[in-house]
């Protein structure tokens, strides 16, 4: 089967990762979030890959070229505006068969989900999705499941109406009547792939796959740590790991936890890592810093006696000397939503300049080209291209 990978997402929760770069491109343990997609599909068989792409697309396009790298052959289609998954499959209508796989390019999951969806598929000739059990179910599409079949699907019900505790897990197969279904839905200008899945299950069955294996959704900034520590936990097998043979780590600097180093990283002396840390390309890490639980994406400067906490740090950013990025319970505005009580660092976006003695607070939000002075405290959320000032 050819597979159709909805990749067009913008990631305004995301923000300032999302400024010159796709949502899927986000890296997540040292590759993109997309990349993991494609790494599954072509570990379950996929021979042919179909993007849809949109907003900053050349940064997926220029990464994943014609797929040759990735032992795949990789088609572009794009969607120009942003009306829902649904519309966002109708771009690929033109370049499909008799049957297809589509998932989408911004959840992680292992190869095993992937081969039970064209598994019930080709038994039974029936639409088909995986559905997942989460915590939160009405966070997400909430899938009420009988004998196999799908019986009724509610995006973010209110919780104590939730159905089930099982979601749509973004992973299906198709026939080109799907299509059909997808043309027939409208709802608020929108084009939703939910709403023509329930326009179908009044026609015919929807075949349900269970699946419980690794289900990873990006969707707020926290959630790339937590997605990270899981991948981390599974690639490093030694959790006292050694640096890439194009890196390089002091004697006296300590790896506590699973540690992915990109190439050409520098860490000095007496600098600690802790629990789940991934250092992207070009890193270079001063004496004396502690990182916890983090994300550093490539070309990051982090000065001697910095400490730094579940955090993320956007490429070619500098943090200066004896600067803390703290972390803890805080709320989190994002894209008009507030997060109550969230257990989070810091995100500083790229191309960041932060100075000396710098304290952040946790919950704080630093976009793409802000300068910070030194001795400043920050708080909350600063635009793009600010200079924050002491005082």
């Amino acid at each position: 089967m050819k597979a159709v990978v909805l990749a067009a997402g913008e990631g305004h929760r995301l923000w300032p990762l999302t400024n010159r770069r796709p949502k899927p491109m986000i890296p997540v343990a040292n590759r993109p979030i997309l990349e993991h997609v494609v790494a599954a599909l072509d570990a379950a068989g996929v021979s042919e890959v179909i993007l849809v792409v949109g907003a900053n697309r050349e940064r997926i396009q220029s990464h994943f070229g014609n797929g040759e790298a990735f032992d795949l052959k990789i088609t572009y289609t794009v969607q120009a505006e942003q009306l829902g998954t649904g519309h966002a499959l109708l771009q690929a209508a033109d370049m499909i068969g008799d049957r297809f796989l589509a998932l989408n390019g911004d959840r992680i999951i292992d190869p095993e989900i992937i081969n039970a969806v064209q598994k019930r598929y080709e038994s039974t000739g029936d639409p088909t999705m995986a559905v997942t059990r989460v915590d939160t179910p009405s966070d997400y599409g909430v899938v009420d499941v009988a004998n196999g079949t799908v019986q009724a699907i509610e995006e973010q019900p209110i919780p104590e109406l939730a159905a089930s505790d099982l979601i749509n897990a973004g992973v299906y197969a198709f026939s080109p009547d799907v299509f059909a279904a997808i043309r027939q839905t409208n709802t608020y200008g929108e084009q939703a792939l939910t709403d023509a899945l329930e326009t179908m299950i009044d026609t015919q069955r929807v075949q349900a796959v269970p699946y419980d294996g690794l289900w990873a959704d990006v969707s707020v900034p926290w959630d790339l740590l937590t997605v990270a520590d899981t991948l981390l936990a599974r690639e490093t097998a030694d959790t006292n790991s050694e640096p890439a043979t194009a890196a390089t780590r002091c004697e006296t600097a300590i790896a506590n936890g699973p540690v992915q180093y990109g190439s050409g990283v520098e860490i000095e002396s007496y600098t600690t890592l802790r629990h789940s840390v991934a250092l992207g390309d070009n890193v270079r890490l001063y004496p004396n810093v502690t990182i916890t639980n983090s994300i550093l994406l490539s070309d990051v400067t982090i000065k001697s006696g910095t400490v730094i906490t579940d955090s993320i740090i956007g490429a070619n950013t500098t943090v200066g000397p004896n600067t803390t990025l703290e972390a803890g319970p805080a709320n989190v505005v994002l894209d008009g939503t507030v997060y109550n009580d969230v257990t989070f660092g810091s995100l500083l976006g790229d191309n960041v300049e932060v100075g000396a003695n710098v304290t952040i607070r946790s919950g704080t939000i630093v976009g793409s080209g802000a300068t910070i002075d030194s001795g400043t405290h920050v708080s909350e959320q600063i635009d793009d291209h600010s200079h924050v000032t002491r005082g």
